[in-house]
């Protein structure tokens, strides 16, 4: 006010005054229209704690109005120790007239005196993490910037609220159960007796979001990588674990647990957190796989990815990358011990985390593996996944990350090997229902035990299971573990007619079978329709058939699918799907996909294919995946 009488005795136009940031208002409240709106209301304290790609609000009281004819303003954003515009750790957010999706803007919305109210977009890839908030002002008079308040720093989290964020979730009953819920049950025992024991995650409790901020700074990779799930959570699986970077929990396996804590004395994760950061960063002593999954969880959780603890029963420990349980005897059939590193764990828990994967191909979205527990490096580091359950379950070990170490531990077959008098080894047995029993996790809005193994893994004997197995080993240490095809003469191509199918219209899928061989072929096509969103996250399974298939020598069978727009493959030889069966699984954008899997019974050789249809831009394509 002494500005503005000045300029009035002196006759100053109060526009031509140096315009200046008196205070900051984040309306930050619990329960304050963004904390409610961010879904953040939850946790502890009265800091703007926020989501990426949503709008929030905030009131900045000026030294005068603003005039926008003359005066401009802009808001800055920092994180990290070195913020970089180019690495979206430096984040300036002009004023504009309309505010637009997907990126960084501000917008007033109400004027009051020198107070102006402004309605801030993020974007939904901003990097997440605490900023430094500052208010940059140019006016005729000259520049300004605002001094930084540690009071105003914002937190910023993942959304799995906003359909353009990658961890983006749905069904609200598992947002509140994959996020919100800080309680939860972790399973232990035997497959025949299934014991439980409740774990408070506290992600919102006094002191745990700084804590779990305070594990990602403590991993010293740089914040430009924070935008990105998959990172941050390979980031979080090493830091969990102790051995190569001081993470949060030291392992302790030997039954002795003199100047710590038993692992099975621990029944949450807050205390585990809030001790390591106080001790700035010495790892808290002791935990084994519940307890660094546990934790995990409520990291995960705090940070905003849905995330959820599981127990594997008959897990195993494959440390050769063969993707086989191997148990070598010598010739007289006496365990050769220093080759038994394998070992079949009575149960193992890790964690699944939920995020669309562009980094993969189409499909391989949703559900992902994520495992704390020190058991082998990944890049050189204890850490393993995001590893998408969908490749572990078709046997696409090939897809990052860690793929190969999580399939071992839900299907591998144990395999039993001789050694001979020249030294080499001959398999003599093998148990192909040995591991991935019961994997289980707390239900969505309840504490019954969900058994989520058919997730991971066709039913145990299946031939799409025995498909998956034998296409897995062939990308091991191993890879002739498992009889080769005698011969590779069929091939497989799926075209369309016409430019593709319209909404209202049919269109017709020929999926041609080619037998090269002079020889008649014997085929089991395994047919699959799932419902993907367009960010390449599968929704659900509506349609599942299998369909021998008679090929003469020399012989090319085409076989017709038609498409209609309500999203039906009907009846001229393979019946897909039908209108019931996917019309309420049906979302915006959405697209299908077809998985055809073959299996020659005479040479044993596999082949497999998806099929992309969108149901509403209505594009079309095909990738094969030849065994």
């Amino acid at each position: 006010m002494v500005d503005i009488k000045m300029a009035f005795l002196h006759y100053i136009p109060v526009s031509e005054l140096l315009l200046t940031v008196r205070s900051i208002d984040l309306m930050k409240t619990k329960m304050g229209l963004n904390r409610l709106e961010h879904h953040t209301d939850r946790y502890y304290g009265d800091d703007l704690i926020i989501r990426r790609g949503n709008t929030f609000m905030m009131w900045l009281d000026l030294s005068r109005p603003y005039y926008p004819n003359t005066d401009r303003l802009h808001l800055e954003l920092k994180t990290g120790s070195l913020p970089t515009v180019a690495k979206g750790t430096h984040v300036i957010i002009p004023l504009v007239e309309e505010l637009e999706d997907d990126r960084w803007e501000a917008k007033i919305v109400k004027r009051d005196g020198n107070r102006i109210k402004l309605s801030v977009n993020s974007q939904p890839t901003a990097m997440i993490g605490r900023y430094q908030l500052t208010v940059a002002t140019h006016s005729p008079k000259g520049k300004a910037t605002s001094t930084h308040d540690p009071g105003n720093d914002i937190r910023m989290l993942f959304n799995p609220w906003c359909e353009d964020d990658t961890v983006y979730m749905d069904d609200e009953d598992e947002k509140n159960e994959y996020v919100l819920n800080d309680v939860g049950r972790l399973y232990y025992g035997t497959e025949k007796q299934i014991g439980a024991r409740t774990w408070n995650y506290g992600q919102f409790d006094e002191g745990i979001l700084d804590a779990c901020l305070y594990v990602l700074e403590k991993s010293v990779t740089p914040p430009s990588g924070w935008g990105d799930p998959v990172n941050v959570v390979r980031v979080i699986s090493a830091m969990i674990n102790s051995p190569d970077d001081c993470g949060v929990v030291e392992g302790n396996w030997s039954g002795k647990y003199v100047g710590g804590t038993s692992p099975t004395a621990w029944s949450g994760s807050v205390d585990i957190l809030k001790k390591y950061q106080k001790d700035g960063g010495i790892p808290v002593r002791y935990g084994q796989c519940w307890v660094f999954s546990g934790v995990t969880t409520t990291v995960l959780r705090c940070l905003g990815i849905p995330s959820r603890s599981v127990s594997n029963f008959n897990s195993a420990h494959d440390t050769d990358v063969s993707l086989t349980t191997d148990v070598y005897f010598n010739e007289n059939l006496e365990s050769i011990d220093h080759l038994n590193t394998d070992s079949i764990w009575n149960f193992h828990v890790w964690n699944d985390c939920w995020m669309a994967r562009p980094d993969l191909p189409p499909g391989h979205g949703g559900w992902q593996a994520v495992d704390s527990t020190p058991q082998e490096t990944s890049q050189g580091t204890f850490r393993c996944g995001p590893a998408s359950i969908t490749a572990i379950r078709n046997g696409q070990v090939f897809l990052k990350h860690d793929s190969p170490f999580i399939f071992a531990e839900v299907n591998s077959d144990k395999i039993y090997w001789q050694r001979n008098l020249d030294g080499t080894f001959t398999q003599i047995h093998s148990e192909k229902n040995a591991v991935g029993h019961c994997i289980s996790t707390k239900a969505v809005g309840s504490d019954e035990r969900n058994d989520i193994t058919h997730l991971y893994k066709h039913p145990e004997g299946t031939e799409e299971e025995r498909i998956a197995v034998e296409t897995a080993s062939r990308y091991g240490s191993k890879p002739d573990t498992y009889s080769s095809p005698i011969a590779e003469d069929i091939s497989i191509e799926v075209t369309m007619d016409g430019e593709g199918p319209r909404m209202g219209g049919d269109a017709e899928l020929n999926i041609v079978m080619r037998n090269a061989s002079s020889l008649p072929r014997t085929i089991n096509l395994h047919s699959q329709v799932a419902v993907m969103y367009y960010t390449g996250v599968l929704k659900a399974t509506v349609k599942k058939d299998e369909k021998p298939v008679e090929l003469l020598a020399n012989e090319g069978e085409p076989m017709n699918i038609l498409y209609y727009t309500s999203v039906t493959f009907s009846q001229t030889v393979l019946c897909i799907a039908c209108p019931g069966h996917y019309q309420d699984q049906l979302v915006d954008q959405a697209a299908l996909m077809l998985t055809l899997s073959v299996r020659v019974t005479e040479t044993q050789q596999v082949l497999a294919t998806h099929i992309f249809l969108s149901v509403y831009n209505l594009s079309f394509s095909v990738s094969d995946i030849v065994y």
